[in-house]
């Protein structure tokens, strides 16, 4: 790109020249409907240059919608778009980004097979005299990039395998080498580590410094408080109020974010346990998982707590049939289950709630009515066919039982927000009646009135005697949901604690060293 080139384009979108206003970006009472479902009713917020402003809300608050209005992925059906104090309508996402916006999903979509500078430059390569693409420069150009944002990041270096934080940061460097002023980041944070959150967090900062005006949306409200200056809280599609970081509580936060207070986040009920469910004796996978064993009771929550790349959802996912292991015994109230068999495991009353639900959890395309009896087909058919009519009937029951807020259950499952498609996962499998469930970060990517309610529904379960097996990266709900806790530490189980005797610090021990401890 010609320098200059992003200065023209940006006058041209708004009338006014980059460096004749400062760079804000102002939304006023947007609205957007499909069809009957309104999305969005009154989008309303103000990105001001050299400030980090937080947008929360439940999952079906509109935030999604905002940011795709923003991206001009979608138009609105009224209210104002201004940039620079101008009105501006993108009609697809190639002027947004003309005019200096840049969103930063949290799974980027970079070209796997392209290095990591011709990720950056795809399309507008710089050239020599000849007209050939110049490749020194472009691999300057992008080491420039990498050493402004204080990340050491290899240009030449093919981008498949790359880890999610660090395809992150290229489409960061993208959208400054685009001189981007305006850059979104939509739950940036879901999939990386502490170390790879306090990275992210030291770029966002130092662009911010540099003038840029940052929208960061998040359910943590810890990344929140700790990155953000001003926030802005949306309910049912509209806006409730904007707020100075550091003039609001949490507690205030979540009041106004559910309309209602939330008296316990982790309503944790007092269930008798009984019996062993399951039991895990010695499971190994070499490489991955060593001499695993534990059990798990009838009313039992027991949490799985550990860092990331612990081996958890990896033993889970051995347990219920699905990889396969070397040694060791899987046990379903006494009886043996043959390995890599998730039939066996489905047969003997376990249930298995993915931690992709979007990708292993639900087929996409499909009704909600279609996922939710997806566990229930051999059961609905007669001599091969299956009623429509009885498949509707249960998926329904479970539908209302788990309060999923869909407008119809015929509509696709892909249009439901992340806290409702986790609904049907659990309804899904909950329809088979379980004696046994493993749940994979139960709670990650929902908003807080959401997560309230899947704790609340965990609880209920263990207290109807099914045991249940919680892996969750979040210290506050293992603590707050788990009869007992397990803790995992590169592919072995560290520490074991009761619920009382239970502190973060000790988890956190347990969870960063190779000798087993106990509470």
């Amino acid at each position: 790109m010609k320098k200059g080139s992003f200065n023209d384009e940006a006058a041209r979108m708004t009338g006014i020249p980059l460096a004749e206003a400062p760079v804000t970006l102002e939304m006023r009472g947007v609205t957007k409907a499909f069809g009957p479902v309104v999305a969005l009713a009154n989008g309303t917020i103000a990105l001001e240059a050299g400030r980090i402003h937080a947008l929360v809300g439940e999952n079906g608050a509109g935030k999604s919608t905002m940011v795709k209005t923003i991206a001009g992925v979608y138009q609105p059906d009224s209210g104002t778009l201004e940039l620079r104090g101008e009105p501006v309508v993108f009609a697809g996402t190639a002027e947004s980004k003309a005019a200096g916006i840049s969103v930063i999903y949290q799974e980027p979509t970079l070209f796997p097979d392209l290095t990591v500078a011709e990720n950056i430059y795809i399309g507008r390569q710089p050239r020599n005299r000849l007209g050939f693409i110049d490749r020194p420069a472009m691999r300057r150009e992008a080491a420039e990039l990498f050493a402004r944002l204080g990340v050491p990041i290899d240009p030449d270096r093919v981008a498949e395998g790359l880890s999610i934080a660090d395809q992150q940061i290229i489409e960061i460097a993208k959208a400054i080498s685009l001189e981007a002023r305006v850059l979104v980041m939509d739950e940036p944070t879901a999939a990386l580590s502490g170390v790879e959150v306090d990275r992210l967090f030291a770029v966002a900062r130092s662009l911010r410094d540099q003038g840029a005006a940052i929208l960061f949306i998040s359910h943590r409200f810890d990344e929140v408080f700790a990155l953000c200056d001003s926030i802005t809280v949306m309910r049912d599609g509209a806006y409730i109020a904007t707020h100075d970081a550091d003039s609001i509580t949490v507690d205030e936060l979540v009041h106004e974010m559910v309309g209602r207070d939330i008296s316990a986040l982790f309503p944790k009920e007092e269930a008798e346990i009984g019996d062993v469910v399951l039991s895990v004796e010695g499971l190994s996978r070499a490489g991955v998982f060593s001499d695993i064993s534990f059990e798990v009771r009838a009313g039992e929550i027991v949490g799985l707590a550990g860092l990331v790349g612990a081996g958890r959802t990896e033993v889970a996912r051995a347990v219920f049939g699905v990889d396969r292991y070397d040694t060791g015994s899987v046990t379903m109230a006494g009886t043996p289950l043959r390995a890599h068999s998730p039939k066996a495991a489905i047969e003997a009353g376990m249930a298995f709630v993915p931690e992709d639900r979007r990708k292993q959890g639900l087929v996409m395309d499909l009704s909600v009515t279609k996922n939710t009896a997806l566990t229930l087909r051999h059961q609905l058919a007669r001599f091969g066919l299956i009623s429509g009519r009885a498949e509707r009937s249960a998926a329904e029951d479970w539908s209302k039982r788990l309060q999923v807020k869909t407008g119809s259950q015929s509509l696709a499952v892909s249009t439901l927000s992340g806290g409702n498609q986790q609904k049907v996962v659990l309804a899904k499998w909950l329809a088979t009646k379980p004696k046994f469930l493993i749940v994979d970060e139960p709670t990650r990517g929902i908003d807080v009135g959401t997560k309230s309610e899947v704790h609340r529904l965990i609880s209920e379960l263990a207290g109807q005697g099914i045991a249940v097996l919680m892996i969750s990266s979040e210290l506050p709900e293992v603590m707050g949901m788990a009869d007992r806790i397990l803790v995992m530490h590169e592919g072995t189980i560290s520490g074991r604690f009761d619920r009382a005797d239970a502190t973060a610090e000790a988890i956190l021990h347990a969870a960063s060293t190779d000798a087993e401890v106990a509470a």
